[in-house]
């Protein structure tokens, strides 16, 4: 079943990731272009691959930062019905490294350590920006491997966008539909 999937998911993100319309343009297309507007990206723009590589640095750095302060600070947010304490500065940033890196290696236990706010706003979100970032370094991989004569290989912040609203949000949902179906309730 994955292998006779992963052949039309495949071309799925490839015509996602060149620009092509898919059977989603016309309901995302909108929403797309509100975000590339509010943040102000111009998604004709094309990066070289320093900074197409600094674009992705950049955005790991301000998660790490992001994730790191959320939990040390988790006292302190809503999201806390339990008063859960901040979380140890060597905990928070073992947590927000391999959030960030998409290891997730946890040693802790979630609901014993992290309040609901942490795990929904700071895991959860970690988890969808890694894992649009490493398919967004695969693909400027593949472009890098294919253009060799061209200077620009794309760009990281449509790349990242046209990933999380085409590819993670509508499997999320679709597994999710699939997973309550079958009972699982969390």
């Amino acid at each position: 079943v994955l292998i006779g999937l992963s052949i039309p998911l495949g071309l799925y993100m490839y015509r996602i990731l060149i620009g092509e319309r898919v059977f989603l343009t016309r309901v995302l297309s909108p929403m797309e272009k509100g975000i590339y507007r509010l943040l102000s990206i111009r998604d004709e723009d094309s990066m070289s691959p320093k900074r197409y590589l600094l674009s992705a640095l950049f955005l790991s750095a301000c998660g790490f930062i992001f994730l790191f302060l959320l939990l040390v600070f988790q006292n302190y947010l809503p999201g806390n019905p339990t008063h859960m304490g901040g979380v140890s500065p060597a905990l928070a940033f073992n947590i927000a490294a391999s959030f960030v890196s998409n290891t997730n290696w946890q040693s802790y236990s979630g609901e014993s350590t992290l309040s609901y706010f942490s795990q929904s706003i700071g895991l959860t979100v970690q988890n969808f920006v890694s894992a649009a970032m490493g398919i967004a370094i695969l693909f400027v991989l593949i472009r890098g491997f294919i253009q060799k004569e061209k200077t620009n290989v794309g760009n990281f912040w449509k790349d990242m966008i046209r990933i999380s609203l085409y590819v993670l949000l509508p499997l999320s949902f679709l597994l999710a539909l699939l997973l309550v179906s079958q009972g699982v309730v969390q």
